[in-house]
C-alpha cells in the first residue's frame, strides 16, 4: 500500500495535543520556522548518537553482516544506552532506526524495535535527530539503490515513521553520507551493489540523491515543520605534487556533490557537469535535480581528525595514492569556511571523535571544541557539536573478516567496550559532561553581528534556505 499523509491541518493539532511534551523538545530542536534560532549568539546544540551502519547482505566469503546494532549489543541493552545518553545531558541525539527491521518484508512493517526506542528518548528528554539510511538497505530491496523503486520505497517509510511520531520528532536525517555510501557501493564494491568503477559511484549517487528529494517530500507532506539535517563526509583535499592539483580538486568538488545535486547547483557551469556525464550520468538525471531541488535545512559535517584530510601523492614507483595524516584543529576551522561559504545554513559538527587512547580522545575533544569556539567567533554559524560514536563500534572490516568482534573494536567512544561488551566509562564521560553543562558558554558565543551582515548581503539564498 502507497503511503498516503494526512492533511496538513492535521500536524498542528497533534503539535497541538502535545503541547507539554513537544514544546520542550522542541525548544531544544527548532522546528523549521524557527530554525534562526540556531544563528543566535546563545543558541549551540551538544549531542551524542551510537554507530549504526546497517549492511544487511552477508559478505560472500564469510557471510557476516554489518549490524553495529547486533555487534554491539545494543539491541539487548537498547534501554540502558539511551539511560547513559540522557545521563550526559544532552539535549539531543543522532539515532539511527533499523529500516531492515521494521520492514522485513516488502509488505510487513514491525515497529516494534523503533516505537520502544525513540518513545524511550523523547520520555527521557533528549530530542532525536533520526537517521534513516546508514549505508544498508532491507534485504528484499534487489539491487539495493539502483532497484529503480528505492526512492518511493524510502520516501514510503520515511513518510510512515515521521507520522507515528508526528509533532513529537521534528529533525531526520533523509540518508547519512551519501558520499561514503556511493563511494563503498559503487566505487569499492564492498557493500551492494557491488559497482567498482567511477560510472557505479556516480550511478549510486544519482541513486542517492533521488531517495533524498523523495524523502525530504515525503516528510514535507507529512509535517512542513520537519527540519533535514543533512549529513555528508567531510575531506580536505590536497597535493604537493603540481600534476595532483587538478585531481585534488576534483576531489574536493566530489565531497560537495550530494548537497550540490539536491539543491539544484548542479548545472552545466558547474566543475563537475562535464566530469558526471562523462562518466555515464545522462543529462535528463542532472536536469531533473535542477527542475526540482530542495532547500537545505541544516548541514552536518562528519569529520575525524585521522580520516578527514586527505594527501594525494605518488609513491617511488609513480603510482597513485592517498595519505590520511592525522590533522589537527585546522581540520574543523577549514571545513566550516567552506561549508558556510558555499551553503550559506547553520553548521553542526554531527559525528567527531578520534581513534585510540583515552589521552588522544581527550585531547581531540579538547582541540576541536576549540576550533568550534574560534568559527563562532569569526560568525560562522556553527550550531552544534556531537561526539560520535557514545562508545566503541565495530570496525567495518569484520564484516570479510573472520577474528572475533573483540578484535575489531574501534574505541573512539566516551566508553570503552570490553571483550564482554560492557560499556566502561573513561574520563571522557565527565569531560563531555561538563561541557553539555556549559551550554552554549562552553562553545562560545556566535558572533551575531557578522552573521547578521551576511544576511543582509546574501537575502536571496537565506531565503531559499529558510532563514
Amino acid at each position: 500500500m502507497t503511503f498516503m499523509p494526512r492533511p496538513i491541518g492535521h500536524a498542528r493539532r497533534v503539535r497541538k495535543h502535545y503541547r507539554g511534551r513537544c514544546d520542550e523538545l522542541m525548544a531544544k530542536l527548532p522546528t523549521k520556522s524557527r530554525l534562526a534560532e540556531l544563528t543566535m549568539p546563545d543558541a549551540f546544540l551538544w549531542s551524542t548518537g551510537i554507530e549504526d551502519t546497517f549492511i544487511t547482505a552477508p559478505h560472500p566469503a564469510t557471510g557476516r553482516t554489518l549490524d553495529e546494532y547486533e555487534l554491539t549489543g545494543h539491541y539487548d541493552r537498547w534501554a540502558d544506552d539511551l539511560e547513559l545518553v540522557a545521563s550526559l545531558g544532552v539535549p539531543a541525539a543522532r539515532y539511527g532506526v533499523p529500516w531492515h527491521r521494521i520492514q522485513p518484508e516488502a509488505k510487513r512493517w514491525d515497529w516494534t524495535f523503533a516505537d520502544a526506542a525513540l518513545e524511550r528518548l523523547i520520555a527521557l528528554g533528549v530530542a532525536p535527530q533520526v537517521d534513516l539510511v546508514h549505508y544498508g538497505l532491507p534485504r528484499w530491496m534487489e539491487g539495493a539503490f539502483l532497484n529503480g523503486d528505492y526512492p518511493s520505497h524510502v520516501a514510503e517509510y520515511a513518510g510512515r515513521l515521521a507520522e507515528r511520531f508526528l509533532g513529537r520528532i521534528t529533525w531526520y536525517t533523509p540518508l547519512n553520507e551519501p558520499r561514503i555510501t556511493a563511494w563503498y557501493c559503487g566505487r569499492l564494491g564492498w557493500w551492494p551493489p557491488y559497482r567498482r568503477s567511477w560510472q557505479g559511484f556516480i550511478a549510486v549517487m544519482l541513486a542517492l540523491c533521488r531517495g533524498i528529494v523523495a524523502t525530504v517530500r515525503a516528510l514535507q507532506q507529512v509535517d512542513p515543520e520537519i527540519v533535514c539535517y543533512h549529513v555528508d563526509a567531510t575531506d580536505l583535499y590536497e597535493a604537493d605534487d603540481p600534476g595532483l592539483l587538478a585531481e585534488a580538486r576534483r576531489r574536493q568538488e566530489i565531497v560537495f556533490l550530494a548537497l550540490d545535486l539536491i539543491s539544484g547547483r548542479v548545472n552545466p557551469q558547474h566543475m563537475l557537469w562535464e566530469w558526471l556525464v562523462a562518466h555515464g550520468a545522462s543529462v535528463s538525471a542532472l536536469e531533473a535535480f535542477l527542475a526540482e531541488p530542495v532547500a537545505i535545512d541544516v548541514v552536518g559535517m562528519n569529520l575525524y581528525p585521522m580520516f578527514t584530510r586527505k594527501r594525494l601523492l605518488r609513491d617511488s614507483h609513480g603510482r597513485f595514492r592517498i595519505r590520511m595524516p592525522y590533522a589537527g584543529a585546522e581540520l574543523i576551522t577549514g571545513l566550516g569556511k567552506l561549508y558556510h561559504e558555499r551553503y550559506g545554513v547553520p553548521l553542526m559538527i554531527s559525528e567527531t571523535a578520534s581513534l585510540g587512547s583515552v589521552a588522544r580522545r581527550q585531547s581531540w575533544l579538547e582541540q576541536s571544541t576549540a576550533a568550534v569556539a574560534r568559527l563562532r567567533r569569526e560568525g560562522v554559524p556553527l550550531a552544534g557539536y556531537t561526539w560520535w560514536p557514545m562508545f566503541a563500534l565495530v570496525t567495518w572490516a569484520y564484516r570479510q573478516g573472520h577474528r572475533p568482534i573483540e578484535d575489531h573494536l574501534g574505541q573512539m567512544g566516551l566508553w570503552n567496550l570490553d571483550a564482554n561488551l560492557n560499556r566502561i566509562p573513561t574520563p571522557l564521560v565527565d569531560s563531555y559532561r561538563a561541557l553539555v553543562s556549559g551550554g552554549s558558554y562552553a562553545a562560545g558565543r556566535l558572533n551575531g553581528r557578522q552573521v547578521l551582515e551576511e544576511r543582509e548581503g546574501n537575502v536571496p539564498q537565506l531565503l531559499s534556505s529558510g532563514l
